[in-house]
Order: structure tokens, then sequence, then C-alpha cells
């Protein structure tokens, strides 16, 4: 179904839209927090000890890790549209399944579904805010996920509220069955939102991005300024990265790659180990533990929570361009440390071990003003997450990957919040069983801990677009990211659209000229290779063409030893000495099979490097050694 111009003409719907992927994630979050003092659910689910309910919460996340792992795939596949279709479809299935659960068994492989589902929207959400929106606002955009989320929360908070006066099964059925409906809505609009131009130039379809982003950036103007900016640095990225080979996991260990991973895993983590999740799955036990008694109190202090998590986002969303992402993250994770160690201190101050619904508890007791005091600084926890970390943990590693690695990047940071989830959920109620207010002393230092590595190892990355980003990480500075200032590698329009006309042809597309010359080498397709080798004297001649066509001198021509391994469609474990390589068997320039190459591997698929005086073993059939050029069937990669 094609996109619907109109809507793509508005930045702010088409990056918001799909920001109900992450109000998933939030509806999921309350939908345990807001049962845990339900009589009927505890019932349904056989009345779970702290163990067995933190694995019933964890099932969530665990499934949420597999989802955010698969859209390394899917992502690049089937495109980051359909991703978030699939997420939409899957999360119903999911939500009919915890529905109708009549066991914790049922619910626990339900919440595995959901959790898949919102696994990938979590990742593959913010990969298509970052592509289709403008530098300008992208951070703005991308931060919508985090307040999609406290939404999502908060909703489903309210309807956990307002059912609670429901005797019977249905108080938790009936928000559980509601939640699907945000999904429908996600899987059919997206049809008519357009599909990322980055992934489209990457898969070929060049027209159609640049439509795209004359849709989204232009008011449907191709030559708009913003438009020929982001196409011509979207096209040399591209091509740049199609010399390099295709996409592989080892690319996400590819000199200067690993430290833009590790960035973005460790953020995911930290936004995890800050303890908010905490705060949202388990609030009911942390102010029961505050001495908050009363199933109605306590949901009503609750809701009040979930209200300064929606509300202090907008700040956030509002100046996150202006403010830039290093500030947030240092002020957040101060104050957040700071909370923490205020209420774990009043708790360990004023509380004592009692009995509560007949269980062992540590709680605050006959002292209102500590209780209050709990909740207040609760709150103030919140607020410092949802104005800080919370949309900086989405919007950071979205823009930290170039196009190549950025599918698989961003799932693996995504997929380490949620193992980090997945632990926490688990660890947390025995957490507060066993050592009670010394649990906020942990995360507390958690923050402290995040606040020193942001400090000393994470660049700024305000106000560049995806492919201006790369230029920050060639500055070096890995323990003293303070020192890359906010312009670097930032361009205009005159400097980039000067680079693609400087750049080999490799990295760009071919002038006519070099079209027309590359139009007699067709005849060096692999299907003229035949199990009797190759016609000497046909060989002799072609090799005078290409000396012709690139001016150079013929040098150690022996057609009989270059091709002397060609026997039909399979290759010897021989090896070859050539100034320049080729392999190519596709008809399309790259390996069909893995080779190496003096010790170098690629992979099935790579696009082969220029590399003079190497020798190359084992090649597949169809392969060829040619001297002083390199050249396909399609486009010249490197004229010497």
């Amino acid at each position: 179904m094609k996109y619907n111009a109109r809507i793509a003409s508005n930045p702010y719907i088409v990056g918001s839209f799909a920001c109900i992927g992450g109000g998933l994630f939030g509806l999921d979050i309350s939908s345990m927090s807001g049962v845990l003092n339900n009589d009927h659910y505890k019932r349904t689910v056989g009345f779970p000890g702290p163990s067995a309910q933190g694995a019933i919460v964890a099932a969530m996340p665990a499934g949420s890790f597999v989802g955010a792992l698969a859209v390394t795939q899917l992502a690049d596949r089937i495109g980051r549209r359909k991703t978030v279709i699939l997420a939409g479809l899957i999360w119903v299935i999911g939500s009919i399944l915890q529905c109708a659960s009549v066991n914790r068994g049922m619910l626990v492989v339900g919440r595995i579904v959901s959790g898949f589902s919102v696994g990938l929207s979590s990742a593959v959400v913010p990969i298509y805010q970052s592509e289709i929106t403008a530098p300008s606002i992208r951070g703005r955009m991308v931060s919508l996920q985090q307040w999609a989320i406290t939404w999502g929360i908060l909703i489903q908070y309210f309807l956990q509220f307002g059912c609670s006066y429901i005797d019977g099964v249905a108080s938790f059925r009936i928000p559980w069955g509601l939640q699907m409906i945000p999904a429908i809505v996600l899987s059919l609009g997206m049809l008519v939102f357009p599909e990322s131009p980055r992934w489209l130039f990457d898969h070929g379809r060049e027209e159609e991005a640049l439509q795209i982003l004359a849709d989204l950036h232009g008011g449907g103007d191709k030559n708009h300024e913003l438009v020929v900016l982001e196409y011509e640095e979207i096209k040399q990225q591209v091509y740049l990265e199609r010399t390099e080979g295709v996409k592989s996991y080892l690319d996400l260990l590819k000199p200067g790659n690993p430290r833009r991973v590790m960035l973005g895993c460790s953020l995911q983590a930290w936004s995890q180990l800050t303890g908010m999740n905490v705060m949202m799955y388990y609030i009911v036990y942390v102010f029961e533990g505050a001495g908050l008694t009363g199933r109605r109190s306590n949901l009503i202090a609750d809701s009040v929570q979930y209200v300064l998590n929606v509300a202090m986002t907008v700040p956030a969303i509002i100046y996150i361009d202006r403010w830039g992402r290093r500030p947030m993250l240092l002020a957040g994770t101060l104050a957040m440390g700071f909370w923490l160690y205020l209420v774990g201190g009043l708790q360990g101050r004023f509380g004592e071990w009692g009995v509560l619904e007949g269980k062992t508890v540590w709680v605050i007791t006959g002292n209102d003003a500590a209780t209050r005091a709990v909740i207040v600084c609760s709150y103030f926890f919140v607020c410092s997450f949802a104005v800080t970390m919370g949309p900086v943990s989405w919007t950071y590693p979205a823009e930290l990957y170039s196009l190549k690695i950025r599918g698989k990047a961003v799932s693996l940071a995504t997929a380490s919040n949620w193992a980090f989830n997945t632990a926490l959920a688990f660890a947390v109620p025995p957490l507060l069983d066993k050592i009670a207010w010394k649990t906020y002393f942990i995360f507390g230092t958690f923050n402290f801990a995040c606040c020193i590595h942001v400090f000393f190892m994470f660049p700024e990355t305000v106000g560049r677009s995806l492919e201006e980003v790369e230029e920050i990480f060639q500055q070096g500075h890995i323990f003293s990211a303070w020192k890359i200032g906010r312009n670097v590698g930032k361009k205009t329009l005159e400097e980039v659209i000067g680079k693609s006309r400087q750049a080999p042809a490799e990295q760009r597309e071919l002038t006519p000229d070099e079209k027309a010359s590359t139009s007699k080498l067709e005849i060096l397709h692999p299907d003229s290779v035949t199990a009797s080798g190759i016609d000497i004297e046909e060989e002799a001649h072609l090799y005078e063409e290409l000396c012709e066509a690139y001016e150079n001198e013929a040098r150690n021509f022996d057609a009989e030893s270059r091709y002397s391994y060609h026997g039909g469609r399979s290759a010897p474990e021989s090896v070859f000495s050539a100034d320049i390589f080729l392999a190519d068997n596709t008809g399309s320039g790259s390996f069909a099979k893995d080779v190496s190459i003096s010790g170098w591997t690629t992979v099935a698929g790579d696009k082969v490097p220029s590399l003079e005086g190497r020798s190359m073993k084992g090649l597949g059939a169809g392969a060829y050694v040619v001297y002083d050029c390199v050249i396909t069937t399609r486009e010249v990669l490197s004229p010497l």
C-alpha cells in the first residue's frame, strides 16, 4: 500500500505515530503493577511468592530481549515500517493470551509473546524515527518514544484502578483485553506512512527514497536544500559502505564500531540500573514499605507518580535538541542517585521489620512525616528520570551508528535494556524481601557510576545528521569525550556536494563516460568460463581492451597460469598472485562464497576491495583474477 504524501509532509505526525509502539511497552509495565494486590489476580495465578511474582513480571522483558535481537535481521530484511506493523500484530496475540489466562503458565506465555512484540517495537521505532526526521528535531521526535511509554503506563494504570472496583476476574481481564486496541491502530495506521528513505536507498530504490525525502522535508520539492543535503549524504554513505562489503555481524567489530556499540548498549543498561523500572513495576511494594497501607490509598499515590512521569517528560521533548544529550545524562544521574539515597536513608532510619497482610516486610510505622518524605523523594526521583535519562536513553543509541550497522547495533542496545530489565524484574522482589532499604543504595550507586561513565566517554551528538555523526567518532577522545565540540561534523550543502563530486567511482554514481568504458568489459561475465578453461587467444584480446580503456601497460601477462584453476565450476585450494584481484561469479562484483585474501576474510556477497601485491586463496567458481584493473560487469570499482 502506497504511503500518503500529505501525511508524510508533516514531520511531527510521521515522527510521532510510530511511538504507539512505545506505548505498548508502557501498557505492559502497569498492567502488572496495578494487579499486584488484586485478590482475584492472586487467586488465578496461585498466590505467587516474591520469586514467582518476579518470574511472572520478568516473562515480558525476557520476550522483549528476544524480540529486540530479532530486529537485527527483520529491520534490514523487510524494512523498518513492516517490522513496526508486525510488532502490532504480535501484541494482539499476546494480549489475547493474557486476557484469557486461567493459570500462571498461560499468563507467562502471553507475557512472553507480548514481550517479543515490545522488543521489536522498542528497537525499530527509534531507528525509524531517527531515519525519517530532520536533524533539528530528531531528538524531539525520538524522545516521543519515552513519552509514549509514560502514557501507556498511565492509561493502563487508570484502567486497572477503575476496574479494581469490579468484584471478579474481570477486574484484571478487561484492562488486559483493552490493551490490544492501540496495537491494532498502530498496524493499520502504519500502512499509510512512508518507509525509511535510508533503508530504501540501501536496497537500490534511490528514486523512491528521494521522493520520500522530498515529501518529508521539502513539501514534495526534490530540489529543496535539506532534501538535497540529506540525499547526498545518504548516497555517499551507502556507496562507501557498498565498497566495504555486505552487512554482517562482523561489521560491529570493525575499527570504530565497537566503541559505539558499547556506548549504545551501556546506556540502555544504565537506564535500567537507575532503578526507574523498580519504581514502575513494584511501586506498590515501595509505598507499602514507606508505610502507606490500604489498597485504595496506595493506588492513588501510585497514580500521582505516573502522572508526574508523563508531565515531566514534556520539557525533555521540547528542549532535548537545545540542552544536548550529555548535560541531560549528567544532571539526571546525579539527581536520581541523590533521591534514591534519601529514600534508602529514610527507610533505614525510621523503618523496622513488621508483618503486613500476613507477610514480613520492612515498613515505616507510626511516623507519617517519614512516610510522606519517602513518597515525595520517590516522586522527585521519577521526575528526574522523566526529564533526562528517559528520553535520552532512546534518542542517543538511535543516532550513534552508520547505516550499515544501525539496525543490528540499535537492536543489540535495546536487547541489553531488556536483558537488564529481565534480571531486575527477577531480582528486585527478593532484594526488597531480604535487604529492604539497602536496595535503594545499590541503585543510587549505579546512578553515580553512570554519571562518571557519561562524563568521560559519551560525546555530544545533538544537531548533526546521522551521516555527520560519523565524524564525531573520527576525532578519537575515547576517554575525554568532553573535548569533542558541538559543531564537529556539521556541514553545509556546498561542502556535501563538493565531496560528492570528488568521490572516487566506487563511492558515487558513474559518469556516462565511465559507464561506456565498462560496457566493453561485459564479456568478462562468469558464464564465459567453461569446463575446459579459458581461450588464451580470446583472453589476450580482452586484456588489450583493458589496457586501452585505462591506459595501463601490460605487465607479466600469463593467461594460462592465471586461469588454469578454472576447470569447471569449482576451485582447488591454490594460491595465485597478482597486483589486483576481482572475484565475481554473480555478475555484480561480489563474492559468492567465503574466501580468504592473505589472512583477510570476507563472506558471501562482500564487495571486492582493491588489493595490491596480495594473493587470493580458495576462490569460488567463476572468479576472476585481473591485472591492473578491478572491473565488474556493472561498475568500475577502482581504475588504477
